[in-house]
């Protein structure tokens, strides 16, 4: 098989890339070639996951990264910059989910503004941040992680209107930068297997029933999705959002299932 080595040269910023999802997104864009800098909250768990990439033979730092904080966004953008020479793909993958309170009535404004502020407001930042230097890059990518929460109730309020959010934020980026020569797009996972499922197997497998596709998903199929939008492959599609959920949204499996049953 011919190895596929599409961000040779790329300078790549993934942030929430310490583990999960994240994690899995900078280990195959630098198995295709990128440069890749792994950012997140906790610094030292990033450096955990570089050293992994790099002792596998791929280019990758460490930087910690707060999306929740200005500052702490554009050192993270100026440091992928000088270290890679440009910044080519924004990979936003930091987020925050609180449990929902029993009542709605008992949220609190300090819980759902931090949602809001990692999940969306810290995407935006990050955008904001890295925006110049796609456009500079000549081929530059903005993909960002959304969820099936954003367009279905499965829970947790602040994060899926969070998500929702990004999913708007994303059309309406994908506007603004496309004279600049800057694609913006989502990949909108179901429920996959990452630490959060840690210790939960058995509701994972009760999830797993409700899936068309017969299982959950893998960090490495939402990475997949990313490596795509990202890549030159996918130079004609902005603005949009791409569904990865093992056929969740489109097929109502527990409906199916009464209707065969009745």
């Amino acid at each position: 098989m011919t190895e596929i080595r599409r961000f040779e040269g790329y300078g790549v910023l993934v942030t929430g890339a310490g583990r999960g999802i994240g994690a899995a997104t900078a280990r195959r864009l630098a198995a295709e070639g990128a440069r890749v800098l792994v950012t997140d909250v906790d610094g030292e768990q990033a450096e955990r996951t570089a050293a992994a990439l790099r002792d596998a033979g791929l280019a990758a730092g460490a930087h910690r990264l707060d999306v929740a904080d200005r500052a702490s966004v554009e050192a993270a953008v100026a440091h992928a910059v000088e270290a890679f020479g440009s910044l080519d793909v924004l990979v936003n993958c930091a987020a925050h989910c609180t449990p929902d309170t029993p009542l709605f009535e008992d949220d609190q404004d300090e819980t759902w503004a931090r949602d809001l502020d990692v999940t969306l407001t810290g995407a935006q930042r990050c955008c904001r941040a890295a925006l110049p230097h796609l456009a500079a890059s000549g081929r530059g990518a903005i993909v960002s992680i959304g969820s099936v929460n954003a367009v279905q109730d499965f829970g947790n309020h602040a994060y899926s209107a969070a998500k929702a959010g990004l999913a708007s934020l994303t059309r309406t980026l994908a506007g603004h930068a496309a004279a600049r020569g800057v694609r913006v797009n989502l990949v909108m996972p179901g429920t996959v297997r990452t630490s959060a499922w840690e210790g939960r197997e058995a509701e994972l497998d009760r999830i797993r029933e409700l899936y068309p596709l017969g299982r959950v998903g893998e960090p490495g199929d939402i990475a997949a999705a990313v490596a795509f939008l990202a890549s030159r492959d996918a130079a004609w599609i902005t603005g949009t959002t791409l569904t990865v959920d093992g056929g969740l949204t489109a097929v109502h499996t527990g409906f199916n299932a009464a209707v065969q049953d009745a």
